[in-house]
This record gives C-alpha cells, sequence and structure tokens, in this order.
C-alpha cells in the first residue's frame, strides 16, 4: 500500500464528466485530494490537477461561469505554478478551439486561457484515415522531464480525442512530447517550468499513466518540476497505434441476483451434463466476480476491459444501477479504459 504525502492536490472539477479514474489515480499514489469549488482556491493550491472532459466549448462556459478563467490565467502566467492539465485540461491552455465558436462568431475559434500559443484543430478524415484517434501510442520526446523519471522511452499512453494542438515555431518550447496519427505530427503534451498538461490520459494508461502522475507529484514534493531540457528531435521519427489486449467480460445475474461473469454453451449459461448435472438445468455458470476477475486480467496486461451485462437489453446502461456499481468498484484499481 502507498504511503500517504503531505502534499495535498487541488482537483479542477468543474463538473462537465466523470472525473473518477483521474481521483484513483492521484489517491492511488498516495496523495490526498482538495475540491477546488471556489475562485479563491486556485491561488491558494499547492498543485492543480485539472482533468477536462467534454468539449472545449462546455469547459469553457463553465469556467467562466464558474469565475475560474482569471484566476488561472494569473495561476498560470509565471508558469512556476504546479499544474497538470489532461486531455480537454491540455487544450484549453492554448489560444483557441475551432471545435467551439463564440454566439455571433461563428467563423471565429473560441478563445481558451491563451497559455500556450496556438489553435487547436480538427483532424482531417482524408488525412488520418479514421476521426477520433482513440488506442495506445507513443510519444517522441522533445524535453527531458522528470515527469517521466518512472518511465521508459518505448512505453505507449491511451490517446481518444478528435482535435489537436499543431506544433507551430511560437509554442515549439513548450512542447514535451510528440505523436503521430495518420502522418500528422501533432503536440501530446506540454511542459513549460511548473505547467503540464497531456493530450493522452494517463489515468486509463495502466501503470504507465499511474507512474506519470507519480513522477509529475514527486518532482512538485522535491522542487524538481521545472528542472527540464532541450533534447535533440529526428524529424522523420514516428510514432503508431499498437495492438491491444481487450477483455470482454459476459456478466449477468445468478439465480440469487448476484452478477457474475458467465460463459455460454451455445447461447446457453446455464450448468449442463458437461458439469455433471444429472437431470433439468442447473445454476448460472459462474466464473467469479467481475471486479476481481477484471482486476485479475489488469494485472495480466490487459489494455481495455467491456464487461458485457448480457440480460440488460431492457435498459440503457445509465438506468443500470449494478453494473455501473461495478464500474465504479472497478475503477478504484483498474487504470485502462473500462466500457459496458
Amino acid at each position: 500500500m502507498t504511503s500517504k504525502r503531505s502534499l495535498k492536490v487541488s482537483l479542477l472539477d468543474y463538473g462537465a464528466g466523470n472525473v473518477r479514474s483521474v481521483r484513483n489515480a492521484i489517491t492511488a499514489n498516495g496523495y490526498e485530494i482538495i475540491d477546488i469549488t471556489d475562485p479563491s482556491q486556485i491561488d491558494e493550491a499547492d498543485v492543480i490537477v485539472f482533468p477536462g472532459v467534454g468539449s472545449f466549448g462546455s469547459a469553457m462556459t463553465v469556467l467562466k461561469e464558474k469565475g475560474y478563467v482569471e484566476p488561472l490565467r494569473k495561476y498560470l502566467s509565471k508558469h512556476d505554478r504546479p499544474y497538470l492539465g489532461i486531455c480537454l485540461g491540455m487544450q484549453t491552455l492554448f489560444e483557441s478551439s475551432e471545435e467551439s465558436h463564440e454566439a455571433g462568431h461563428e467563423t471565429e475559434p473560441l478563445p481558451g486561457l491563451g497559455a500556450v500559443p496556438g489553435k487547436v484543430v480538427k483532424f482531417d478524415e482524408t488525412q488520418v484515415g479514421a476521426v477520433p484517434h482513440i488506442g495506445w501510442n507513443g510519444r517522441i520526446d522533445h524535453q527531458s522531464s522528470p515527469v517521466f523519471r518512472h518511465v521508459g522511452n518505448d512505453e505507449e499512453m491511451y490517446f481518444v480525442h478528435s482535435y489537436y494542438a499543431p506544433i507551430v515555431d511560437e509554442n515549439k518550447e513548450w512542447v514535451l512530447t510528440s505523436t503521430t496519427y495518420g502522418g500528422v505530427r501533432y503536440v501530446s503534451s506540454v511542459q513549460r517550468g511548473a505547467v503540464v498538461a497531456t493530450q493522452f490520459h494517463p489515468e486509463k494508461s495502466g501503470r504507465t499513466g499511474l507512474n506519470i502522475v507519480k513522477g509529475f507529484l514527486e518532482s512538485v514534493e522535491d522542487g524538481t518540476l521545472s528542472k527540464t531540457s532541450p533534447l535533440p528531435v529526428d524529424p522523420s521519427a514516428s510514432t503508431s497505434l499498437v495492438k491491444r489486449v481487450v477483455v470482454a467480460l459476459d456478466v449477468r445475474s445468478n439465480d440469487s441476483g448476484d452478477l457474475v461473469v458467465t460463459k455460454g454453451d451455445q447461447y446457453d449459461v446455464r450448468e449442463n451434463e458437461k458439469e455433471g448435472v444429472v437431470t433439468g438445468r442447473g445454476g448460472v455458470r459462474n466464473l467469479g466476480k467481475p471486479v476481481s476477475l477484471a482486476a485479475r486480467y489488469y494485472e495480466e496486461g490487459a489494455d481495455e476491459i467491456a464487461f458485457l451485462n448480457i440480460t440488460s437489453f431492457r435498459q440503457c446502461v445509465i438506468g443500470d444501477l449494478p453494473m455501473l456499481q461495478v464500474l465504479e468498484e472497478a475503477s478504484k484499481s483498474i487504470f485502462v479504459p473500462l466500457t459496458v
């Protein structure tokens, strides 16, 4: 078990989506969380983590409504206050995004926080082949950083996004890593001083992602976060999506009403004569509890786990409380994508 750390992490959860996995990644590394609920807490924070979820427009709208925009700009202005933005939390650092537009200005991209020069744009399907970019991809280092102190050069991270930040002359000094998708090289993480942000999802990147969060927070604690140095970059270097191991678990209720992982024999999930049933039909074939089996597959290297609720066709996932509870419990110890 990870020992508790003295550093407390201020989490900017603006309410636009589920950030449970980010919370769990922070606490799994031994850190306590303070939820930011008032603009005054931004200036008081020792370190801020902003796990942006949803669209650029909704994020900026909520930040404005809650009065967070100007305090965040002040916090980021000198690049000396520790900050970790994730996915949309990175994109909002840029000057603007063509994903959204202000009312009455449909041809102009919506402004962001403006900490990083450049505009966020959409992948061109005719060039990259499929949008969004989703899966495990690598990185090309542009700087050495203590953020990656526990991560090897050949480890992949999990991405899911349709918009990206191009590398331009104005933001080159910010680029921590780049990644290529369909021949397009883009900014996959940034760092300048103590301000760090990633396009990929550390909280969904398994042990690699946990180690990135660990490296970031440890370097905040020991005062080394801003100790970066530029690296030579091969202009012909590229990364690519890698094959994934996706585990699918058939889940249903047994005769006692408990959720179990089962297996069908020609669509029949009940034990039969092959399992020693002499007459009639046996109970639901029970291979184990969903959370414990999923955790085992995660430990064995699964890149994604899908729970297939084979009795829930009558209702949508949002109304399926038992399966949502399975996801909630699984996310405490499993740091790869979980789907139903």
